[in-house]
């Protein structure tokens, strides 16, 4: 009898619904049961690993409307906030766990999505790099020590197609920052414009944002102070790390029967 965690999949032609499917297959702990797409889409019936050029898996593209009729214990979606939601709904109807890589909800949205959460489990997370949380933890660490003596700027760069700005990674960094000072992110927030910008306040965080080429993702937290100025980087060269980290939050979450966790529950620092 196998028992794998089964995995649905959305966007299976993105970047990353093309990782997480390669990645998905190769997991011995894992079987990719259901890949989800828009209606009408003129793949759907096709088999997906021929289509990916991986050999014939028989996986078939299904229509996203007939997820009721899917086998599968979790499902992954790295799309976006609309779809994602429809998928959350679709989700919550058939209690089946969601993990949700998707970034630039509204707090109107992130309020419905702990909603459903009551009903069942779902990991949202701006990062699945373990890399990453790991420097989530190294940015609290140096905040407590030096951020009131800093200005702190956080540069993040991505790919042209990315359509949110800043990222989600770069606000959740942002975030930490705020919680660890006591700030309101929004109002202790820094975004230079063109023109005569003055001098620069306290107690703020810089965001600096590029979109350019194909950059998988690299975050630099800096710390400048009198004499001296720490930077904190991390830089993904595949998307291979997000997907390794998405697909090991699906084991982890198959289990739990509700809540609304992130990849530092899953990491148990």
């Amino acid at each position: 009898m196998n028992n794998n965690t089964r995995i649905a999949i959305t966007g299976p032609l993105g970047r990353m619904g093309q990782t997480l499917i390669k990645e998905i297959t190769k997991n011995q702990k894992t079987s990719l049961t259901t890949v989800l797409i828009q209606k009408h889409h003129p793949l759907i019936g096709q088999d997906i690993g021929e289509i990916l050029g991986i050999g014939k898996i028989n996986v078939l593209i299904n229509d996203e409307s007939n997820i009721k009729n899917s086998h599968f214990d979790v499902l992954i979606d790295f799309t976006k906030p609309s779809s994602t939601l429809k998928y959350l709904k679709y989700c919550n109807k058939f209690k089946k766990n969601i993990v949700i890589g998707t970034t630039g909800f509204s707090e109107q949205e992130m309020q419905i999505m702990k909603t459903y959460s009551q009903n069942i489990a779902m990991i949202i997370s701006s990062n699945f790099s373990i890399g990453i949380n790991l420097i989530f933890q190294l940015i609290q660490k140096t905040t407590q020590i030096i951020g009131q003596n800093s200005d702190i700027d956080i540069i993040e760069y991505h790919h042209r197609n990315k359509v949110d700005a800043p990222s989600g990674t770069a606000l959740e960094i942002g975030r930490i920052i705020s919680n660890i000072m006591n700030w309101n992110l929004d109002e202790h927030s820094l975004y230079y414009k063109k023109g005569i910008t003055g001098i620069r306040k306290n107690k703020k965080i810089g965001f600096s944002m590029i979109r350019s080429g194909n950059i998988i993702g690299k975050h630099t937290v800096m710390y400048s102070s009198p004499g001296e100025e720490i930077k904190i980087t991390h830089t993904a060269s595949s998307r291979i790390s997000f997907a390794q980290g998405a697909i090991r939050s699906a084991l982890w979450i198959q289990q739990k029967k509700s809540g609304l966790f992130n990849m530092q529950d899953v990491l148990s620092f």
